[in-house]
């Protein structure tokens, strides 16, 4: 599922204009982004949570070339998934 199915699956289930159900969507996808720009953890009861986590920079090769290039130290956002989803999808 995309963003703009989504969007659509909202308006449908709630009787929304798609208008409407896309600046509902923006709106959480905003404060998420917001909150972990801001170094804050999100987390949504049954699918898991969000947080940033900080890797120190190394050494590293360009594997075309062999040659060693310093990569600096970088913040990426991480998705640790929760108990009642990963129940929900291992079915097997």
């Amino acid at each position: 599922m995309n963003k703009s199915q989504l969007v659509e699956a909202l308006a449908k289930a709630e009787g929304l204009p798609l208008k409407r159900a896309e600046e509902v969507v923006n709106t959480v996808f905003g404060e998420m982004e917001r909150a972990l720009a801001a170094g804050e953890r999100v987390e949504i009861r049954g699918l898991g949570s969000f947080k940033i986590k900080e890797y120190e920079g190394y050494k590293g090769r360009n594997p075309k070339t062999g040659e060693v290039i310093e990569v600096g130290p970088k913040k990426l956002p991480f998705f640790k998934v929760g108990k009642e989803l990963k129940e929900r999808v291992d079915v097997f």
